[in-house]
């Protein structure tokens, strides 16, 4: 086995164990269509932006299957024809088995890997959208319901600075490609941060193109509104532990005055959080490395 390659840091827990991110990563747990994320029960890790770099491990354990499964054709960009479902059982509870999918494996059936460890190279499946940025799925899972799209168990946070709401969106291009470009927000905090039911809370979600999204709180509420901008965006339809989910209402961005699909929101172990401002259509968005913009948001 190589050696670790990234420092580590605990980003969410379930059932004693933990699921550890790159320092210098991003993860998610309501931004993508798939019912895991719906249910609170997967976390998508983000260790860069390039595919088919190697991608660390997420926990501690041993490797107990590695399955390779047939996969769409990309919608709009060349895909791998397969996805790959890699099961570890947790060396922190042994009772439970961690799911990673979305990689094509360095490790093989029997491997003991520590957290951290390479243990594949960041695949790009049909599963994927093509603004989608290389990243890993990964669930907590019962040994006897391991694999199927439902049925891991619910996640918590660790250690999330929610910061303040922000009174507006704006930053500096940091990174750019034809499907997205990134802004560094002029804020503080693990993402961005509006409210609900009037407390501050980090939003979490491709919104509003997704239809739904998720609110990281400290108390979580089972009703009323997820605010952004003091605008309300969603409906509270459900609480977890520390965060709560919600069905969009009707609104939009523009960037610049320039319309574009939306916003993809994800965590960062940093306290500066990142944007990723999605265009209607790939090269829509014709900006220059430090360019400042502003989001606005209109209903």
């Amino acid at each position: 086995m190589l050696l670790a390659l990234r420092t580590m840091k605990a980003v969410v827990e379930s059932m004693g164990v933990k699921l550890y991110c790159p320092a210098d990563g991003m993860y998610a747990l309501f931004n993508s269509p798939f019912p895991a994320h719906k249910a609170n029960a997967s976390v998508d890790i983000y260790p860069g932006e390039v595919f088919r770099e190697i991608t660390p491990s997420p926990v501690s354990g041993e490797v107990v299957l590695i399955r390779k499964v047939k996969a769409p054709s990309g919608s709009g960009f060349d895909a791998a024809d397969h996805d790959t479902v890699i099961l570890i059982k947790n060396a922190e509870n042994l009772d439970t088995m961690t799911k990673i999918l979305h990689i094509d494996p360095l490790v093989e059936v029997g491997d003991i890997v520590h957290i951290g460890d390479p243990i594949g190279l960041s695949l790009r499946s049909g599963y994927y959208g093509w603004s989608t940025s290389p990243h890993m799925h990964v669930e907590v899972r019962s040994p006897m319901d391991p694999i199927r799209a439902r049925g891991g168990y619910s996640l918590n946070t660790v250690d999330l600075a929610i910061g303040k709401p922000v009174e507006e969106i704006t930053g500096e291009v940091i990174y750019l490609q034809p499907e997205f470009v990134y802004l560094r927000l002029n804020s503080r905090g693990s993402g961005l941060v509006g409210t609900v039911n009037d407390e501050p809370a980090i939003l979490d979600g491709g919104i509003p193109y997704y239809g739904w999204m998720g609110a990281h709180i400290e108390n979580a509420p089972d009703s009323g509104t997820i605010e952004l901008l003091s605008v309300p965006i969603a409906d509270v339809t459900e609480r977890f532990h520390h965060s709560c989910k919600g069905t969009s209402r009707d609104y939009r961005f523009t960037v610049n005055s320039k319309p574009i699909l939306g916003l993809s929101l994800t965590l960062i172990l940093d306290d500066v959080p990142l944007v990723k401002l999605i265009p209607l259509k790939k090269n829509g968005l014709n900006f220059d490395l430090g360019e400042r913009v502003e989001i606005n948001l209109i209903n």
